[in-house]
Order: structure tokens, then C-alpha cells, then sequence
């Protein structure tokens, strides 16, 4: 519930971003006065059609996934993509309602004002957001399957960064002699872990080493109604250049040779 009311405001928030940096221009290009050769109300009222597509266009990029870095330049192009296709959204809408065309430089205006504006905006609300999701008790108690080096710096990462995902609890196969990682507390071998996602109630199972015990986990998993999700490190893959795409509309993991960095734009 709270990540739903938490994801519902952030929606909302940029629903007014956009008419409101789309209202700012208007005053930047025509001076703080509500001209009469171009109404406030018709452009406003096309800005206020346009900005629940522009939404819809947005969330397609996923960019409001809840594990994506708002701070990556993927991230950023995906949010100057969508500010395009909002600009030219209120074009057409305003053509198409008033059949009349009005300022470039106005549309220059508020696409960059727009555009900088979300991309900030949705870093520091992802900041505010992890950390309102990891209050305790926290929204995505998450147990880590496997003590490996990739699971511990993976730990350290979540700790740091302070993920959504919120590790509550390490079990590994073999046992080991940590009392905790980086705080995490260790809770034994895998004969613990049906106490361990019951007391947790755990959301997500991250399953970082034990190749062999795949199947009894993505089993658990859905038993109980957990995202199963897996380290590629389990399958021997550790040099992170891994991706997951689709081939005939079927999941697969992809790594391929060095590229050019320039490269990931056709990917």
C-alpha cells in the first residue's frame, strides 16, 4: 500500500510538473501578461489534454520502475524522448482544437524547461521515495540466498544506496561464520527459510548462489507469492554486461562482444 500511494503521488506530481513548466514558458515568451493574440485558456487547456498521454508514453519507458537508477543517462534519454513526444502532443492538440499554430520558441522553451525539470524532480523524489519504503517495517523485505563476493557487494550496494529492495535476511546452503553482512543479520542454512519468509514477510528472494537448488526456490517463490529473482553470478556470468531481451517472445540473456560505447542506443 505504500509503495501504490507513494507511486500515485509521484504520477500526480508529474502531471502538474508538466503543466506548470508548460504554463512558465508561456509567461517566459509572452511577458507576465495573459496576451490577447494567444489566450492563456486555449493553450492551457491543450497543455491539460496532452499531459495524461505524455504520462502514458513516459510510464511505457519504465521509467517508474522500482528498481530503476532515476540518475542513469539511459534514464535521462528515455525522459528527454517522452519530453518530445509532450511537446508534440500540445502542438498537435492545440492545430487540431483551435487550427491555429503559435510559437517555436515557446515550444524550445518548455520542452528544455520541461524535460530538465522531470529528470531533476524524479531524482529527488526516487531519493525520498527509498527511503520512505525502507522505514521499518519496510515495504520490500527482501532475503538474500547465498554468500558469495557478488552477494556481499551486491548487499553493500543495496545498503548504500539505500534500494527499495531492503534485504532483511542472508541464508546460505553451507552455512557460514558471518553473524551479518553489512548489517544484514545471517540466519543459517536453507532448512530456515520457511521461518525466515514467514517472520520477514518477505516480498522478494534473491538468489545469489546454490545453482542446484533453482528450481526449490523459484518453487518457493511462488508458493508463497515472492519475486524470484536471480543473480547472473550463479550462472557463472560476473563481468555485469549481461542483459535480458527476447527472442521469438521468449526471455533470454544476452552478452555480447565490446562495443563502442555509443553502441547501446541500438540494443
Amino acid at each position: 500500500m505504500r509503495y501504490r500511494v507513494l507511486l500515485v503521488i509521484w504520477l500526480l506530481t508529474d502531471v502538474l510538473l508538466f503543466i506548470a513548466t508548460y504554463a512558465l514558458a508561456y509567461f517566459i515568451r509572452v511577458g507576465w501578461i495573459f496576451s490577447t493574440d494567444f489566450p492563456f485558456s486555449t493553450y492551457v487547456v491543450s497543455v491539460c489534454l496532452s499531459a495524461p498521454v505524455w504520462l502514458i508514453v513516459l510510464a511505457t519507458t519504465r521509467t517508474f520502475g522500482l528498481s530503476r537508477n532515476q540518475t542513469s543517462l539511459r534514464n535521462g534519454a528515455y525522459i528527454t524522448y517522452a519530453g518530445f513526444v509532450g511537446t508534440a502532443l500540445v502542438t498537435l492538440t492545440y492545430y487540431f482544437a483551435f487550427t491555429a499554430f503559435f510559437s517555436r520558441m515557446l515550444l524550445i522553451i518548455a520542452w528544455v524547461l520541461h524535460t530538465g525539470t522531470t529528470w531533476a524532480w524524479h531524482i529527488t523524489f526516487d531519493n525520498w521515495k527509498r527511503r520512505m519504503l525502507r522505514k521499518f517495517p519496510p515495504a520490500f523485505p527482501t532475503l538474500i540466498v547465498g554468500v558469495t563476493r557478488e552477494s556481499r557487494a551486491l548487499i553493500a550496494d543495496m545498503q548504500q544506496h539505500k534500494n527499495a529492495l531492503t534485504p532483511v535476511a542472508v541464508i546460505d546452503g553451507y552455512g557460514v561464520k558471518d553473524t551479518d553482512i553489512y548489517g544484514v543479520p545471517v540466519r543459517g542454512k536453507l532448512n530456515k527459510i520457511e521461518d525466515v519468509l514467514r517472520e520477514k514477510r518477505v516480498t522478494h528472494l534473491i538468489q545469489c548462489a546454490e545453482l542446484e537448488q533453482s528450481m526449490n526456490l523459484l518453487g518457493i517463490c511462488r508458493q508463497h507469492g515472492i519475486h524470484y529473482m536471480l543473480l547472473p553470478s550463479v550462472l557463472g556470468i560476473v563481468e555485469r554486461d549481461e542483459r535480458i531481451e527476447t527472442l521469438a517472445g521468449h526471455p533470454v540473456t544476452v552478452v555480447s562482444p565490446k562495443e563502442k560505447i555509443w553502441w547501446w542506443l541500438f540494443q
